[in-house]
Protein backbone atom coordinates (compact mmCIF):
# COMPACT_ATOMS: atom_id res chain seq x y z
CA UNK A 1 0.00 0.00 0.00
CA UNK A 2 1.76 3.22 -0.93
CA UNK A 3 0.99 6.66 0.95
CA UNK A 4 0.15 9.97 -0.11
CA UNK A 5 0.50 13.21 2.35
CA UNK A 6 -1.77 16.01 2.52
CA UNK A 7 -0.75 19.45 1.32
CA UNK A 8 -2.12 22.78 1.40
CA UNK A 9 -2.73 25.27 -1.47
CA UNK A 10 0.31 27.25 -1.18
CA UNK A 11 2.13 24.18 -1.66
CA UNK A 12 1.28 22.89 -4.60
CA UNK A 13 1.43 26.94 -5.88
CA UNK A 14 4.95 26.15 -7.72
CA UNK A 15 4.83 22.25 -8.70
CA UNK A 16 5.91 21.03 -11.64
CA UNK A 17 3.73 18.95 -13.62
CA UNK A 18 5.85 15.81 -12.45
CA UNK A 19 5.73 16.95 -9.18
CA UNK A 20 1.88 17.17 -9.04
CA UNK A 21 0.94 14.10 -10.88
CA UNK A 22 3.62 12.40 -8.05
CA UNK A 23 1.17 13.36 -5.38
CA UNK A 24 -2.02 13.27 -7.04
CA UNK A 25 -2.65 11.16 -9.38
CA UNK A 26 -2.40 7.48 -9.12
CA UNK A 27 -1.08 6.39 -12.88
CA UNK A 28 -2.02 1.83 -12.43
CA UNK A 29 -4.90 1.08 -9.99
CA UNK A 30 -5.65 -2.51 -12.00
CA UNK A 31 -2.79 -5.65 -11.94
CA UNK A 32 -3.52 -8.92 -12.34
CA UNK A 33 -4.04 -10.92 -9.69
CA UNK A 34 -2.67 -8.20 -7.66
CA UNK A 35 -4.45 -5.79 -4.81
CA UNK A 36 -2.85 -2.36 -5.06
CA UNK A 37 -3.88 0.32 -2.70
CA UNK A 38 -3.15 3.64 -2.01
CA UNK A 39 -3.64 5.65 1.35
CA UNK A 40 -4.09 8.81 1.16
CA UNK A 41 -3.68 11.20 4.48
CA UNK A 42 -6.49 13.72 2.71
CA UNK A 43 -9.18 12.39 5.70
CA UNK A 44 -7.58 8.80 5.35
CA UNK A 45 -9.26 6.98 2.42
CA UNK A 46 -8.01 4.02 0.93
CA UNK A 47 -8.67 3.17 -2.31
CA UNK A 48 -7.55 1.43 -5.33
CA UNK A 49 -8.20 -2.16 -7.16
CA UNK A 50 -8.50 -5.67 -6.51
CA UNK A 51 -7.97 -8.18 -9.82
CA UNK A 52 -8.36 -11.54 -9.63
CA UNK A 53 -7.67 -13.58 -12.42
CA UNK A 54 -6.50 -16.62 -11.02
CA UNK A 55 -8.11 -17.92 -7.60
CA UNK A 56 -8.75 -14.97 -4.74
CA UNK A 57 -7.67 -12.68 -3.02
CA UNK A 58 -7.49 -10.66 0.07
CA UNK A 59 -6.76 -7.44 1.52
CA UNK A 60 -3.72 -8.30 3.68
CA UNK A 61 -3.05 -6.07 6.61
CA UNK A 62 -0.56 -2.63 6.62
CA UNK A 63 1.34 -1.55 9.51
CA UNK A 64 -0.13 1.62 8.85
CA UNK A 65 -3.42 0.77 9.66
CA UNK A 66 -2.22 -1.05 13.34
CA UNK A 67 -5.03 -3.02 13.69
CA UNK A 68 -5.83 -7.08 14.25
CA UNK A 69 -7.67 -7.08 10.76
CA UNK A 70 -8.64 -4.62 7.54
CA UNK A 71 -11.95 -3.00 8.29
CA UNK A 72 -11.47 -3.81 12.37
CA UNK A 73 -11.99 0.30 11.93
CA UNK A 74 -13.60 0.87 9.10
CA UNK A 75 -16.00 0.70 6.23
CA UNK A 76 -15.91 0.26 2.89
CA UNK A 77 -17.85 0.49 -0.70
CA UNK A 78 -16.88 -1.40 -3.51
CA UNK A 79 -17.72 -1.19 -7.50
CA UNK A 80 -17.26 -3.98 -10.18
CA UNK A 81 -16.31 -2.27 -13.10
CA UNK A 82 -14.68 -5.45 -15.06
CA UNK A 83 -16.14 -8.90 -15.99
CA UNK A 84 -18.64 -11.11 -13.85
CA UNK A 85 -17.33 -11.92 -10.15
CA UNK A 86 -18.01 -13.01 -6.74
CA UNK A 87 -17.33 -11.82 -3.48
CA UNK A 88 -17.21 -13.82 -0.46
CA UNK A 89 -18.04 -11.67 3.09
CA UNK A 90 -17.51 -13.86 6.02
CA UNK A 91 -18.73 -16.51 4.32
CA UNK A 92 -21.41 -15.30 2.15
CA UNK A 93 -20.59 -15.42 -1.64
CA UNK A 94 -22.57 -12.96 -4.06
CA UNK A 95 -22.06 -12.99 -7.71
CA UNK A 96 -21.15 -9.31 -9.01
CA UNK A 97 -21.83 -8.08 -12.61
CA UNK A 98 -20.42 -4.90 -13.86
CA UNK A 99 -21.28 -2.09 -12.34
CA UNK A 100 -22.69 -3.69 -9.43
CA UNK A 101 -21.37 -2.59 -6.12
CA UNK A 102 -21.53 -3.32 -2.24
CA UNK A 103 -21.48 -1.55 1.06
CA UNK A 104 -19.92 -3.36 4.00
CA UNK A 105 -19.83 -1.77 6.92
CA UNK A 106 -17.09 -2.18 9.98
CA UNK A 107 -16.11 -5.04 12.25
CA UNK A 108 -16.19 -7.53 8.98
CA UNK A 109 -13.50 -9.76 9.16
CA UNK A 110 -13.30 -11.78 5.80
CA UNK A 111 -13.21 -10.42 2.47
CA UNK A 112 -12.35 -12.07 -0.47
CA UNK A 113 -12.47 -11.49 -4.75
CA UNK A 114 -12.72 -14.44 -7.29
CA UNK A 115 -13.08 -14.03 -11.42
CA UNK A 116 -15.86 -16.02 -12.70
CA UNK A 117 -13.71 -16.41 -15.87
CA UNK A 118 -9.82 -15.32 -16.46
CA UNK A 119 -10.26 -14.64 -19.73
CA UNK A 120 -12.69 -11.91 -18.86
CA UNK A 121 -11.61 -11.13 -15.03
CA UNK A 122 -13.58 -8.83 -12.55
CA UNK A 123 -11.93 -5.67 -11.05
CA UNK A 124 -13.04 -4.90 -8.35
CA UNK A 125 -12.48 -0.54 -6.94
CA UNK A 126 -12.66 -0.28 -3.60
CA UNK A 127 -12.76 2.69 -1.25
CA UNK A 128 -12.69 2.68 2.35
CA UNK A 129 -12.42 5.14 5.15
CA UNK A 130 -12.60 5.32 9.58
CA UNK A 131 -16.07 4.03 11.01
CA UNK A 132 -17.47 5.14 14.14
CA UNK A 133 -20.53 2.34 14.01
CA UNK A 134 -21.50 -0.54 12.57
CA UNK A 135 -24.00 -0.05 9.96
CA UNK A 136 -24.80 -3.82 7.76
CA UNK A 137 -23.78 -4.52 4.54
CA UNK A 138 -25.71 -4.40 1.86
CA UNK A 139 -25.38 -5.13 -2.02
CA UNK A 140 -25.70 -2.50 -4.59
CA UNK A 141 -26.99 -4.22 -7.55
CA UNK A 142 -26.79 -1.77 -10.32
CA UNK A 143 -30.60 -2.86 -11.95
CA UNK A 144 -31.43 -1.21 -8.44
CA UNK A 145 -30.15 1.97 -8.86
CA UNK A 146 -32.44 4.90 -10.37
CA UNK A 147 -29.66 7.15 -11.82
CA UNK A 148 -29.95 10.83 -11.57
CA UNK A 149 -30.21 12.37 -15.06
CA UNK A 150 -28.16 15.84 -15.14
CA UNK A 151 -27.18 18.54 -17.82
CA UNK A 152 -27.94 19.31 -21.33
CA UNK A 153 -26.45 18.49 -25.00
CA UNK A 154 -25.72 22.99 -25.88
CA UNK A 155 -23.83 22.66 -22.25
CA UNK A 156 -21.98 19.62 -23.35
CA UNK A 157 -22.57 17.92 -19.82
CA UNK A 158 -25.30 15.30 -19.76
CA UNK A 159 -24.56 12.23 -17.65
CA UNK A 160 -26.18 9.69 -15.41
CA UNK A 161 -25.08 9.86 -11.39
CA UNK A 162 -25.14 6.50 -9.94
CA UNK A 163 -25.47 7.16 -6.20
CA UNK A 164 -24.59 3.72 -4.64
CA UNK A 165 -23.08 4.68 -0.99
CA UNK A 166 -25.91 7.63 -0.47
CA UNK A 167 -28.40 7.67 2.22
CA UNK A 168 -30.92 6.65 0.06
CA UNK A 169 -29.70 3.47 -0.84
CA UNK A 170 -27.77 2.16 2.59
CA UNK A 171 -26.45 3.69 5.84
CA UNK A 172 -22.57 4.88 6.53
CA UNK A 173 -20.55 6.80 8.95
CA UNK A 174 -19.06 8.77 6.26
CA UNK A 175 -18.58 7.34 3.18
CA UNK A 176 -20.12 8.48 -0.40
CA UNK A 177 -19.42 6.40 -3.09
CA UNK A 178 -20.86 6.91 -6.40
CA UNK A 179 -20.59 6.17 -10.59
CA UNK A 180 -20.99 9.00 -13.37
CA UNK A 181 -21.30 8.28 -16.99
CA UNK A 182 -21.18 11.14 -19.68
CA UNK A 183 -23.30 10.61 -22.71
CA UNK A 184 -22.34 10.27 -26.02
CA UNK A 185 -21.26 13.81 -27.31
CA UNK A 186 -20.39 15.23 -23.54
CA UNK A 187 -17.14 15.61 -22.28
CA UNK A 188 -17.76 18.10 -19.20
CA UNK A 189 -18.74 16.78 -15.54
CA UNK A 190 -19.56 20.11 -13.19
CA UNK A 191 -18.52 23.05 -14.78
CA UNK A 192 -19.87 25.63 -13.35
CA UNK A 193 -17.30 23.66 -10.77
CA UNK A 194 -17.38 23.64 -7.45
CA UNK A 195 -15.74 22.84 -3.81
CA UNK A 196 -16.49 21.19 -0.92
CA UNK A 197 -14.54 21.77 2.11
CA UNK A 198 -16.07 19.98 4.36
CA UNK A 199 -15.35 16.63 2.10
CA UNK A 200 -12.46 15.48 -0.03
CA UNK A 201 -12.66 13.18 -3.38
CA UNK A 202 -10.98 10.59 -4.93
CA UNK A 203 -11.99 9.92 -8.88
CA UNK A 204 -11.42 6.30 -10.91
CA UNK A 205 -11.86 7.31 -14.64
CA UNK A 206 -12.50 4.27 -16.63
CA UNK A 207 -14.36 2.86 -19.86
CA UNK A 208 -12.11 5.34 -21.97
CA UNK A 209 -10.66 4.60 -25.47
CA UNK A 210 -6.80 4.19 -25.91
CA UNK A 211 -6.42 7.70 -27.09
CA UNK A 212 -9.28 9.17 -24.54
CA UNK A 213 -7.99 11.76 -22.32
CA UNK A 214 -9.67 13.60 -19.41
CA UNK A 215 -8.43 17.26 -18.18
CA UNK A 216 -9.10 16.78 -14.12
CA UNK A 217 -8.78 20.37 -12.72
CA UNK A 218 -7.75 20.74 -9.28
CA UNK A 219 -6.50 23.80 -7.19
CA UNK A 220 -8.17 26.90 -5.74
CA UNK A 221 -10.50 28.74 -8.02
CA UNK A 222 -8.37 31.25 -8.44
CA UNK A 223 -5.26 29.40 -9.41
CA UNK A 224 -6.19 26.10 -11.36
CA UNK A 225 -4.43 23.35 -12.12
CA UNK A 226 -4.60 20.00 -14.10
CA UNK A 227 -3.89 16.67 -14.62
CA UNK A 228 -4.08 14.57 -17.64
CA UNK A 229 -5.62 11.75 -17.07
CA UNK A 230 -5.98 8.26 -19.24
CA UNK A 231 -8.01 4.89 -18.50
CA UNK A 232 -8.57 3.14 -15.17
CA UNK A 233 -6.23 6.18 -13.63
CA UNK A 234 -7.12 8.05 -10.02
CA UNK A 235 -7.11 11.46 -8.75
CA UNK A 236 -6.68 12.48 -5.63
CA UNK A 237 -8.99 15.94 -5.51
CA UNK A 238 -8.58 17.51 -1.57
CA UNK A 239 -11.10 19.09 -0.01
CA UNK A 240 -9.86 22.64 -0.77
CA UNK A 241 -9.38 21.93 -4.53
CA UNK A 242 -11.88 22.36 -7.17
CA UNK A 243 -14.12 19.33 -8.94
CA UNK A 244 -14.45 19.39 -12.90
CA UNK A 245 -12.87 17.74 -15.72
CA UNK A 246 -13.32 17.77 -19.43
CA UNK A 247 -12.61 14.67 -21.50
CA UNK A 248 -11.40 14.25 -25.48
CA UNK A 249 -14.61 12.12 -25.24
CA UNK A 250 -17.26 10.78 -23.50
CA UNK A 251 -15.97 8.70 -20.41
CA UNK A 252 -16.99 7.14 -17.10
CA UNK A 253 -15.56 7.49 -13.49
CA UNK A 254 -16.33 6.72 -10.11
CA UNK A 255 -16.42 9.11 -7.42
CA UNK A 256 -15.45 8.39 -3.59
CA UNK A 257 -16.00 11.02 -0.69
CA UNK A 258 -15.60 11.29 3.04
CA UNK A 259 -15.79 13.98 5.54
CA UNK A 260 -17.80 15.58 7.86
CA UNK A 261 -21.36 15.34 6.34
CA UNK A 262 -22.87 12.39 3.90
CA UNK A 263 -25.29 15.80 2.13
CA UNK A 264 -24.66 14.96 -1.78
CA UNK A 265 -25.57 18.39 -2.20
CA UNK A 266 -23.91 20.16 0.58
CA UNK A 267 -21.07 22.18 -2.66
CA UNK A 268 -20.14 25.37 -2.36
CA UNK A 269 -20.38 26.41 -6.22
CA UNK A 270 -17.86 28.57 -7.86
CA UNK A 271 -18.89 31.41 -10.13
CA UNK A 272 -17.31 31.12 -13.67
CA UNK A 273 -16.23 34.80 -13.84
CA UNK A 274 -14.02 33.51 -10.30
CA UNK A 275 -12.25 31.39 -12.24
CA UNK A 276 -8.54 31.85 -12.83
Amino acid sequence: METRYTHSPEDIRHYSTEQLRKEFLVEKVFEPNQVKLTYTHNDRMIFGGVMPVEGKLTIELSTELGVDYFLQRREMGVINIGGPGVIEIDGVSENMVKQDGYYIGKETKEIAFSSVSAEDPAKFYIVSVPAHHKYPNKKLSIEKIVPLCMGESNTLNQRKIYQYVHPNQCESCQLQLGYTVLEPGSSWNTMPCHTHERRMETYLYFDMEPDTRVFHFMGTPQETKHLVVGNEEACISPSWSIHSGVGTSNYTFIWGMAGENITYTDMDMVPMQDLK
